[in-house]
């Protein structure tokens, strides 16, 4: 319903009346981004324990992603995720704080996955990014639906124990407006 909600202030339109289309553009199945066919919007959504969030643009392709950092990481979650660099730049934060470096990697990865409309069938490792202490920036992919100087990533505050970030399709500088709803 905060999709709906947030679409309609945006289009004008009471939330009951925005129609999503998830249909893959791919393959035809309903797993794709949602869509507002033919609106001027493009949307991202992403949930993890109690947040749910909610990226809208103008059109140019966005990806959100927000996760909890009280997830359990292990050793196979952070190679199936993380390349050599990547590793190494965690290694060396104090162990109080690689928990909360995974997730800077992770949701910055997922984030511009999503942006692209492929998801998680760009590999995870395909993607560099900057160290958790930097602002978020794609500094190498080897996947070409994801050229590193056509993204601009920002973090997200989604508050105390998560991480989030925004990535969207564009060379722009983003200017990003975060903003809270009671439900």
């Amino acid at each position: 319903m905060l999709a709906k909600r947030v679409a309609g202030e945006r289009l004008g339109l009471a939330p009951e009346a925005v129609r999503f289309d998830a249909t893959c553009t791919d393959c035809g199945a309903p797993h794709g981004p949602p869509r507002i066919p033919g609106a001027p919007l493009a949307l991202s959504i992403s949930h993890s324990g109690e947040r749910v969030g909610v990226a809208v643009t103008g059109g140019e392709p966005v990806g959100l992603d927000v996760e909890s950092t009280a997830r359990r990481i292990d050793a196979s979650l952070i190679g199936y995720a993380l390349g050599e660099t990547e590793r190494a730049e965690l290694d060396a934060l104090p162990p109080n704080e690689r928990g909360d470096g995974f997730f800077a990697y992770w949701t910055a990865k997922e984030a511009a996955m999503k942006a692209t409309g492929r998801g998680l069938r760009i590999p995870l490792r395909s993607l560099t990014m900057s160290a958790p202490g930097e602002p978020p920036r794609l500094l190498a992919s080897t996947d070409p639906a994801l050229p590193s100087n056509a993204i601009r990533l920002a973090r997200l505050g989604p508050g105390a124990e998560y991480r989030g970030t925004v990535a969207v399709l564009t060379s722009d500088v983003l200017d990003v407006t975060e903003r809270w709803w009671a439900p």
